[in-house]
């Protein structure tokens, strides 16, 4: 399964709802990420992809500095799942891979 691509997330946290964009490639065999929200960059650690099951971990220092840890199931072009920080309640987290249509007329 391929879930290289840019995934556009949605967090619903006890302050709201946060938007942020992943974006996952594979570099010589190893799944490897960034995230974009809330003005800043963050890479992903410990990628995995485990059959259907994807789980990565980012710091954030926006609202407040968190160590989050997601675990998601992928469905074709869509996620579903938790970001946990610490001992706080998980959030859930839904998403969409942006699809990147060609150029056409060339």
């Amino acid at each position: 399964m391929s879930v290289e691509g840019t995934w556009d997330l949605s967090i619903s946290t006890p302050i709201g709802k946060i938007k942020a964009v992943i974006e996952l490639r594979r570099q010589a065999g190893v799944l490897t990420g960034t995230a974009f929200g809330a003005g800043e960059e963050v890479p992903l650690s410990d990628v995995v992809l485990n059959g259907e099951r994807l789980t990565w971990k980012q710091a954030i220092t926006k609202p407040m500095r968190l160590n989050l840890a997601f675990a998601v199931a992928i469905d074709g072009d869509t996620l579903t799942g938790t970001s946990q920080a610490g001992r706080l309640p998980a959030s859930k987290v839904t998403g969409e891979r942006r699809i990147v249509r060609a150029a056409t007329g060339h």
